[in-house]
């Protein structure tokens, strides 16, 4: 039992789907956000929408967007606890006569109340191809801490063990650790794919899916067995899969039925499956 985790049901009321370690919740995330007891989350991963038109979201003027944006980013920073952490995943969006592809961290960086550790690189291999400028294939994931010092930093359980020359020494001392490199702040993890022929093992009907290996990463590498996770903007529900995976409560919010019943339906095969959900997902 988990009574730090059952002290924010608590607070929050009743889920729309909940088991021992994971609770879904219905609804609008600024108004459940203010329902969160202060410093009672460990951990934040989440992909808010770009406002770039998706089926999800209604776009809004770049101003309104950013001052939603800030207000779920108060909220955010209000319910994780003094030495917690929030990866946020960001793309592009157009800005008229300004920009084609403008990094969003561009437009938000003054309105995150967290400490800014750094920005990750995500670099995926498929997308679109372009004629008239270069095909993307990026998107950011903003680092963020509560405290500048005081935070958790798991690197051993994020070693990246590809390592080119793993028994090179200096002074008869070896020059790598033998768990691995540091991944460095540019990630090379596939993107959840689409199409006959193509489509990722994890693809589910959400048009924004996030992958379940860039998950795992920032929540090894930011928290620890019985930590609690939040996903504001839940979707398909890879947060909540990979958090269950590794053992840490969590908890989703998600305004949409169909994309809430979709996260449902990926934890009860989870639980069913007991490990083919996220192979490489082991718990640390």
């Amino acid at each position: 039992m988990n009574f730090a985790f059952d002290a924010i049901i608590s607070a929050l009321g009743e889920p729309y789907f909940r088991d021992d370690q994971i609770a879904i919740y219905l609804g609008d995330s600024l108004k459940l956000l203010r329902q969160f007891p202060e410093n009672s989350i460990d951990l934040v991963v989440t992909s808010p929408p770009y406002n770039i038109g998706k089926e999800y979201e209604s776009v809004l003027r770049l101003n309104d967007y950013v001052e939603w944006c800030s207000s779920w980013l108060q909220l955010l920073h209000s319910a994780t606890s003094t030495n917690g952490t929030m990866w946020l995943n960001l793309g592009y969006l157009e800005v008229p006569e300004k920009a084609k592809a403008l990094p969003i961290p561009y437009l938000l960086w003054n309105h995150i109340p967290f400490y800014i550790q750094q920005e990750i690189v995500w670099n995926y291999s498929a997308g679109v191809a372009c004629k008239n400028r270069f095909s993307p294939r990026n998107e950011k994931m903003l680092w963020c801490t509560k405290s500048p010092e005081n935070y958790l930093f798991n690197l051993d359980d994020v070693r990246d063990p590809n390592v080119k020359y793993p028994l090179q020494r200096k002074n008869g001392k070896l020059r790598c650790n033998p768990n691995g490199k540091n991944p460095s702040d540019v990630w090379e993890i596939s993107k959840v794919t689409s199409g006959e022929n193509r489509s990722s093992k994890e693809r589910t009907s959400h048009p924004a899916q996030y992958p379940e290996e860039l998950v795992a990463r920032c929540i090894k590498a930011s928290s620890n067995r019985d930590s609690i996770v939040l996903d504001p903007f839940l979707g398909s529900g890879t947060t909540l899969g990979v958090a269950y995976s590794l053992k840490r409560p969590a908890i989703g919010i998600e305004i949409r039925k169909d994309y809430a019943d979709i996260a449902v339906q990926r934890l009860l095969a989870l639980k069913r499956s007991h490990a083919e959900f996220l192979p490489f997902a082991t718990a640390s």
